[in-house]
């Protein structure tokens, strides 16, 4: 927290989370000092052509309409038609499809997992762009390949200034403040809701480390939900004492209070349920990425000897894990899951969260203790951790 990082511009953690996150853009030349993409176009190109792959293909020009939108599966034959120009194509969650990639987004993990959305990878040819723009979350743009020109407006964006009939949210109005060229390795950080548009001088790659920003009614929702999955489905409201009212019309204040009542004493809830609720719905798996169980389950003998033997586990790189901490008392979360566990293994469930790869010496402490053998067979077994292959 208290180290000055390349990353951040020689900033600490705590200087950047002050100064910077969510208030201003930062830009860090060399961030990556020498940093090569470590997939080329053509890789991404043939990512983008499987049927599992979020991908899209933005199209200022040479489209059926100015700003066309085409979403993924592609066909070889689909890139081989693109222009020459003014085009994009983005990939999303690829640390998910080629987990070594995982590894550009470490250096970000001082910002907590549950907040890490995904690492997009776009590329465009010449005057490839997807429009001037804001993004409602936060986002680290690292530039792989080539050139790119970012100009940023700190304003404020005037909901009404979008262009009309363009499925993407392009702002029809953009003046910029700042306006730099990134080189492979070049950092930008921008906070949410700032205006920005990213403008590719000639064949170029940008690797976006995205952050979660649940919207509040997303949560509310889905939290009432969680509360009703509980709730006594056959109980009816009731009114033995009814009294006679002149007006049938009329919603009395008797059947008022016996309403509210009734919703305060479903949604009066403890900070325990919040927070078992909280874990459950932060970690829970992306459509497609949900962890698959083994069909021959590993018994603890076997799993003991596949590890003193030299083999090495990995976390499910589509499965999401997250801890909350009560003096000791742990409760671990993975893919939804809920797993409350004692001090006594603890701590195998903070190196779990930490680390993303483990061997015999990283679980020495596990392989001799039932309790958290238990809980690593039922993560093995149930596809949240698997076999490791480099």
């Amino acid at each position: 927290m208290n180290q000055p990082l390349p990353l951040l511009g020689g900033l600490t953690v705590a200087q950047f989370l002050r100064d910077y996150w969510q208030k201003k853009p930062l830009l860090v030349r060399q961030a990556v000092p020498d940093f090569r993409s470590p997939i080329s176009p053509e890789e991404l190109a043939g990512m983008a052509c499987e049927e599992d792959v979020v991908s899209r293909i933005v199209m200022e020009k040479g489209g059926r309409r100015p700003w066309e939108l085409r979403r993924g599966p592609f066909t070889e034959d689909e890139f081989i038609e693109l222009p020459e120009t003014h085009w994009t194509l983005l990939v999303s969650d690829i640390e998910k499809q080629a987990p070594d990639l995982a590894e550009i987004i470490e250096p970000f993990r001082f910002i907590p997992d549950w907040r890490i959305d995904d690492l997009m990878v776009s590329y465009a040819p010449k005057d490839g762009s997807v429009g001037p723009h804001v993004d409602d979350y936060d986002v680290f743009l690292l530039q792989g390949l080539g050139q790119r020109r970012w100009q940023v407006s700190t304003q404020p964006v005037d909901p009404d200034n979008f262009l009309a009939d363009v499925e993407l949210r392009i702002m029809d109005d953009f003046s910029a403040e700042f306006d730099w060229v990134l080189e492979p390795g070049d950092l930008l950080y921008l906070p949410p809701r700032m205006a920005h548009y990213g403008l590719a001088l000639g064949p170029c790659m940008t690797y976006s480390i995205g952050f979660r920003a649940p919207s509040h009614s997303d949560m509310v929702g889905r939290f009432v939900d969680f509360l009703m999955e509980d709730s006594d489905h056959e109980t009816r409201y009731r009114d033995p004492d009814l009294a006679a009212q002149d007006n049938p019309g009329e919603i009395s204040f008797d059947a008022l209070d016996r309403i509210k009542d009734l919703i305060r004493s479903q949604l009066l809830t403890s900070d325990d349920i919040i927070e078992s609720w909280f874990g459950r719905y932060i970690t829970e798996p992306k459509p497609g990425f949900v962890a698959e169980p083994e069909d021959d389950p590993y018994q603890a003998k076997e799993l003991r000897e596949f590890l003193r033997q030299g083999g090495q586990l990995e976390r499910n790189p589509g499965s999401r894990f997250a801890y909350i901490d009560h003096s000791g008392n742990l409760t671990l979360f993975v893919d939804g899951q809920e797993f409350v566990l004692g001090p006594q293994i603890a701590d195998f469930a903070r190196l779990l969260c930490r680390r993303r790869t483990f061997d015999a010496a990283t679980l020495r402490p596990v392989l001799g203790n039932e309790s958290a053998m238990e809980l690593l067979l039922d993560l093995v077994n149930e596809g949240y951790l698997v076999i490791y292959e480099s």
